[in-house]
């Protein structure tokens, strides 16, 4: 267990703990793990969840290409990540124990289904020849082993329930919960009233929510009377600014961020996309939030959900599609269009790992530069980042601002980290959240000239968004290039080279519109450390660290990267060495470079995993040092 504790007769008080929950697709890993961070939230703790799902839909019952698992890391204190060393595992079979055994800190409490090591299911996973970890002197001695027979505690706490063997083993997870919180100091009343809500209302679902109380009970009253914990452990509540929280996942707060912005611009947002990991939540969320003006469309591909978005940006809603990698690559030739015909549309990219189908459920920050030139010829859009699951609320608003304000495609690049992670949002105070102004031309303003609708805003560039339909500001509109005013077909060599350059410096304008790059530490000096998205609670704890150890360091995080703020050039110049760590092999890096030709150093991993804090900082120190 992590050393700064303090000791009260057999209660341990911690200052934060790391715990995953591993184990088969169908042990309810990730229920389970919901249900431990909403209970820490309303016990008042900082968390932040990391939920690891297997890539195949089915993958074969034990076997490690089925672990799912789910990192929560709660604090008395503020905190930016899930964690690097885990504190404490729940492993429900051999799989999810051998894919996760390595990420246990020495000495930390290992919990075990010890009904499921049987050698079928040791040989499903790999451990062969009559191995069973459980009883390798070894693995006893580095960790606080605990051996339970949850499948046989389970069935035997429910044999008087008269439910059947199946409905009864999907209740082990419950069991596994109890334990925890037991062990940790946790109500067990939310999740109580949870799964009686949960269940209530339809045909034997009572009897299943009844069933799993008692097994959650059984669970936690088996921690208490067992004796074989040396400890309980506390972590108090953190210490937090007043007001109304809750926890928020990144697709969540893109959802109510969205929702929001269409309120704030009092335009209906139509949403349109194709089902993809991780994005599908997105529609899933909207679709419940009709009664906002919220339409969402499943469209039968990639290319019919962009089409959609823009079809409704130019009847004057707000177009909005949602995808992952893959699916931003086939809406390249549609973005194009809508940059041409200069009107808004919000991209969201919830990005994983590829190339292709690559890894659907990891996550990478690989769409940089095809949010940046995935399209053919010259065709710059607004480009923006969130940088956590609760920022994901505003920059979805900043998404559909910008994209108003400057009549062109803005891409919102989010990532599986953070789309699936949450951590506590403090509700805003919805008034406080600025209107989004669109205004759309009326007859009336053109009664003593003619409308010309590529006539621009003198300081945004935008043209005006004139609905069809309006009397008399009826006007052409296509793919093929537009004359400069008039928007008629223009073939014309340097009328085309203008159309270019108005469109390019129509983006870098937005740069007047977007907030300052700011510095976290010494404003100079030897070492910024840059990044961008899901980085940033990595990055931040690993600056902070150093800074502890008495290294000048600073660090910044880029939330729009095209155009960058206005001070960024600035800020670089400031400091003697650049280093960008990202999830890819250099992106941001190859930006800043061929932007100011500033020299950078890259730390980069593409394992489909986030940074760990451990990492990060031996590798900045190597810079420091170097």
């Amino acid at each position: 267990m992590p050393a700064d504790l303090t000791m009260d007769n057999e209660l341990t008080t911690l200052e934060s703990v790391v715990i995953r929950f591993c184990g088969d697709s169908g042990d309810g890993m990730q229920l389970t793990g919901g249900q431990f961070t909403d209970t820490s939230a309303l016990f008042g703790n900082d968390f932040a969840t990391f939920p690891d799902f297997p890539a195949e839909i089915r993958a074969p019952k034990g076997t490690t290409f089925g672990v799912s698992g789910f990192q929560i890391q709660f604090s008395s204190q503020d905190i930016y990540t899930p964690g690097d060393r885990v504190n404490a595992m729940v492993a429900m079979n051999p799989a999810g124990f051998k894919v996760n055994i390595d990420d246990v800190e020495p000495g930390g409490i290992v919990i075990v289904n010890e009904d499921e090591f049987t050698k079928g299911n040791l040989s499903k996973c790999g451990y062969l020849d009559g191995y069973n970890p459980l009883e390798d002197p070894e693995i006893e001695h580095k960790y606080a082993l605990i051996k339970v027979p949850m499948s046989r505690l389970t069935k035997e706490s429910l044999a008087e329930s008269g439910m059947g063997a199946k409905d009864i083993n999907r209740c082990r997870n419950m069991f596994a919960l109890g334990i925890v919180y037991w062990l940790y100091e946790r109500p067990i009343d939310n999740t109580k009233n949870y799964l009686t809500k949960k269940f209530s209302g339809k045909k034997n679902l009572p009897e299943i929510a009844k069933i799993n109380i008692q097994a959650l009970e059984a669970g936690y009253y088996f921690g208490e009377t067992a004796e074989i914990f040396p400890s309980r452990y506390r972590v108090p509540p953190a210490k937090q600014e007043p007001g109304i929280y809750r926890q928020i996942s990144g697709n969540e707060a893109t959802v109510l961020g969205l929702v929001t912005a269409s309120q704030k611009a009092s335009k209906p947002i139509v949403y349109a996309s194709y089902p993809i990991t991780p994005a599908s939540n997105i529609i899933h969320g909207l679709s419940h939030l009709k009664r906002f003006g919220i339409k969402t469309i499943q469209s039968e591909d990639e290319i019919a959900a962009v089409c959609t978005a823009i079809g409704a940006s130019f009847a004057g809603d707000i177009g909005v599609t949602g995808t992952s990698g893959p699916g931003l690559a086939l809406k390249g030739e549609a973005i194009g269009l809508a940059l041409m015909l200069e009107i808004p549309l919000v991209v969201v990219d919830v990005q994983r790992a590829g190339p292709a189908t690559g890894m659907p459920t990891k996550t990478e920050q690989a769409d940089l530069l095809q949010a940046m030139y995935g399209r053919h010829c010259e065709s710059p859009v607004i480009v923006v980042a969130p940088r956590s699951p609760s920022d994901c609320f505003n920059m979805a608003i900043e998404a559909v601002r910008l994209s108003t304000k400057y009549m062109c495609p803005v891409i919102y690049l989010s990532d599986g980290y953070i789309a699936n992670g949450a951590e506590p949002w403090k509700v805003p105070d919805v008034n406080s959240i600025p209107e989004i102004k669109v205004l759309h031309p009326s007859k009336d303003q053109y009664e003593d000239s003619e409308f010309f609708p590529y006539e621009r805003d003198p300081e945004t560039l935008a043209r005006a968004w004139a609905i069809p339909g309006t009397e008399g500001l009826e006007h052409r509109v296509g793919s093929l290039e537009k004359e400069d005013k008039t928007g008629n077909v223009s073939y014309d060599p340097d009328n085309h080279d203008k159309m270019v350059r108005l469109r390019a410096e129509k983006v870098k304008r937005a740069a007047d519109s977007i907030p300052l790059l700011e510095v976290n530490g010494d404003k100079q000096g030897d070492t910024l450390v840059l990044g961008w998205g899901g980085t940033y609670g990595t990055i931040t704890t690993a600056v902070q660290h150093i800074r502890a150890s008495g290294h000048q360091v600073s660090s910044a995080h880029l939330q729009y990267l095209n155009p960058m703020p206005s001070n960024t050039e600035q800020v670089l110049r400031s400091f003697k060495k650049i280093v960008i760590p990202e999830i890819n092999l250099g992106q941001l890096s190859m930006l800043i470079r061929s932007q100011f030709l500033i020299e950078t150093h890259g730390i980069n991993i593409v394992k489909g995993q986030p940074f760990k804090v451990d990492t990060l900082v031996e590798r900045i120190m190597e810079v420091i040092e170097s």
